[in-house]
């Protein structure tokens, strides 16, 4: 501020006080906060004219019940803050607020920069802290110029000038980077929530074309969610992909340019996201979503740590929604366990099917039915590259080539984004090149019908995902698998009996083609158990991770005709549970060899045990092979071990696991007759002293020779 500066805003703020005063003072008033905005956005244009700042100020119009600040100020074409006016006398600190009030603070205290004032009391919040806060000596709507003395004048500058400052915080570690990001995405949901509670909104109309094509059983809370996630993935994949600095700003329509070759279901998406018209109605969320994506440094992530984006996505929902990350059961793979299970598959290849660059060799492509951010897909390609770098000495064509022959499904835009992020930047720094068709990470439900056709002919704005839908078709299809390996998500969906209209989990394996006089596939988990006398337990199959074993199983082996692996980690409840018997029959007539990597975990039972996510559930690796034709006469090999110890002890652990000999296995011997599971065999069902598993009951086992 200039010499001048203290002066000259006083006799600013003095004539904000004598407008204000005058104001009050006439019978034909108004709301309060409304006889504020105009007063109250001219000292703000006057406080940064002092200082030498073109600031900006929009009056925004409020939305649904609990609105979004009364101003929007913008220094340098730049949004910077809010402002929240308060009826004069209610004073400036909503932590004391109640009711609307209140509801409403719970929502803006995520803002980065905002200031509370009710004329008298200016408070500077930042993300729900109290950064600084000025009373003015008099009462501006009665006292006129003698409510304001010169120490208020100075003490309000400086207040205004640190709002005017404000830039969005840089963060150093991804996350840093979710935590900055999860309650502004929080915020842009609760804005688009907000717009659609008005049915002739502009976003309201643009919903009801999205949910007919992108998001047809999503309601309006589902809807706003995947929008806010969407906008905001997106843009940072575009942030991380531009190669040019932001100057400060970067925005959708930036965004979308940047993500047109390779990204082209994004960029199409961000596009319509972005529309003029609907954004009017949001931009609130979508300016402060721009103004802190275009802060972040790639350069400074990525250096961070080797891998940013492991773990991302889950410390972004931990933040942005809880529930929603444990109903998605958002809990990603630990590293160890993702790199023992590639290093095992990379064995078998190598091995027994003659591929020595395992991964990188002709005819391995690899599936990831449940991709997440892409943890597995991105194992897989780093150890072809570390493969191909050992034996050509150089890997780009190898990059280019595992760009080709990896294929990824997911559900959720978010982990989506960060999936192609990861693989795009993996391929590209080894100096390979993304498939013309884009990166074969699909936004698509795996358990959706194989068979299903998109609508008829899609509108222009949704012909991309009908593109992307008919990719990952083709893939169900037709793409010859020889590796499906991941983590599928594991939830036993309980229906309340009050609940009505709740679909029910499970997809085209558990239903099949609805319509059709056809037999689902998941009946083959079904009726054995129930010939054998366990239908009483079949209950607990109805769980996501049991209808992913099933479509892998179906995918490789029966679609694709075999031979192949499939290795999970998943729910261990399959490995003993009584329901579970046709399960555990339909895996022996399939594999020829099946490794059971038991990692406990357990929490509920009287004997607890360390799991390696943090949930209560015990949990198990399997990798099943099969090497040519099948042969269900012949049950599979079983092996089995236990890791026990500490989370960090079982970790350790793993990641010295280079080969099937690093681990002591207990072979199981059984007979054809251990897995037809007669129903006399009630020894089948209580297990009292199971040593190993795939079992009918107790029987002989020995220390086994080498893994292979």
């Amino acid at each position: 501020m200039t010499s001048t500066g203290p002066v000259a805003f006083a006799d600013r703020l003095e004539t904000f006080a004598r407008s204000l005063t005058d104001t009050f003072s006439s019978t034909l008033q108004g709301q309060p906060e409304d006889q504020l905005k105009g007063p109250v956005g001219q000292l703000l244009r006057d406080a940064g004219n002092e200082i030498g700042r073109d600031v900006s100020v929009k009056y925004e119009s409020p939305v649904a019940d609990i609105g979004r600040p009364d101003l929007a100020v913008g220094t340098g074409g730049l949004l910077c803050g809010h402002v929240e006016l308060k009826a004069p006398g209610k004073g400036a600190t909503p932590t004391r607020f109640t009711g609307r009030d209140r509801e409403q603070w719970l929502k803006f205290r995520d803002l980065p920069n905002l200031i509370y004032t009710d004329g008298n009391d200016f408070s500077l919040y930042r993300k729900g802290n109290r950064e600084g806060g000025v009373r003015l000596s008099g009462d501006v709507t009665a006292d006129g110029a003698a409510a304001v003395t010169d120490e208020d004048a100075n003490k309000l500058a400086h207040l205004l000038m640190d709002f005017f400052s404000w830039t969005p915080i840089v963060p150093q570690s991804s996350e840093a980077l979710a935590e900055m990001l999860a309650p502004l995405c929080h915020l842009l949901r609760d804005d688009v929530l907000s717009a659609l509670a008005d049915p002739d909104s502009n976003l309201s109309n643009l919903a009801g074309d999205w949910q007919a094509f992108l998001f047809p059983d999503a309601d309006h809370a589902q809807f706003a969610d995947a929008y806010a996630q969407t906008l905001t993935y997106a843009m940072l994949l575009a942030r991380f992909s531009d190669g040019s600095e932001s100057n400060g700003s970067f925005d959708a329509s930036r965004a979308a340019t940047v993500l047109r070759g390779e990204h082209a279901l994004l960029s199409r998406t961000l596009e319509l996201l972005a529309d003029e018209r609907a954004r009017e109605e949001i931009s609130l969320g979508v300016d402060l979503l721009e103004r802190s994506i275009a802060a972040v440094e790639p350069v400074q992530v990525a250096e961070e740590e080797d891998d940013p984006w492991l773990y991302f996505y889950e410390d972004f929902l931990a933040a942005y929604d809880r529930k929603l990350r444990n109903d998605r059961g958002v809990y990603y793979t630990p590293a160890q366990i993702v790199r023992a299970q590639v290093r095992l598959i990379a064995e078998l290849l190598e091995k027994k099917f003659h591929k020595k660059l395992s991964f990188a060799d002709d005819g391995v492509l690899v599936l990831d039915p449940a991709a997440g951010t892409g943890t597995y897909p991105l194992a897989v390609v780093q150890h072809s590259l570390d493969a191909a770098r050992d034996y050509y000495g150089e890997a780009a064509s190898s990059a280019t080539e595992m760009a080709k022959n990896v294929h990824a499904f997911e559900i959720l835009v978010g982990p989506y984004t960060v999936a192609h992020l990861r693989l795009s930047k993996e391929i590209q720094e080894a100096g390979g090149s993304v498939p013309k068709d884009g990166l074969h990470v699909y936004l698509a439900d795996t358990l959706e019908s194989p068979y299903a056709e998109p609508p008829g002919r899609l509108p222009l704005f949704a012909r991309e995902l009908g593109r992307e839908h008919e990719r990952a078709q083709k893939v169900k299809r037709e793409v010859p698998v020889l590796v499906c390996l991941g983590n599928p998500p594991y939830d036993r969906q309980q229906i309340d009996p009050a609940e009505e209209g709740v679909e029910r989990k499970g997809g085209w394996a558990r239903f099949g083609d609805r319509g059709q006089d056809e037999r689902p596939i998941f009946e083959d988990f079904l009726d054995p158990a129930r010939k054998a006398g366990a239908g009483g337990h079949v209950k607990n199959l109805f769980n996501d991770y049991v209808y992913f074993w099933r479509w892998a199983l179906w995918k490789v082996f029966e679609a694709d005709k075999g031979p192949g692996i499939v290795s999970f980690i998943t729910a261990s409840s399959y490995l003993r549970g009584p329901g579970f018997v046709g399960m555990r029959e339909m895996m022996r007539r399939t594999f020829d060899e099946l490794w059971i990597i038991d990692l406990e975990g357990g929490s509920l039972g009287a004997r607890k045990t360390e799991n390696v996510f943090a949930i209560r559930t015990p949990v198990a690796v399997a990798v099943g092979v099969r090497y040519g034709d099948p042969n269900p006469g012949e049950p599979a090999r079983v092996r089995y071990t236990k890791i026990e110890g500490s989370r960090e002890e079982k970790l350790a652990r793993l990641s010295k696991v280079e080969d099937f000999d690093n681990l002591p296995w207990e072979e199981c011997f059984s007979g054809l007759q251990d897995y037809l599971l007669p129903e006399r065999d009630s020894a089948y069902f209580s297990w009292p002293k199971l040593t190993c598993v795939f079992l009918g009951s107790t029987r002989e086992f020995r220390r086994s020779g080498p893994g292979l």
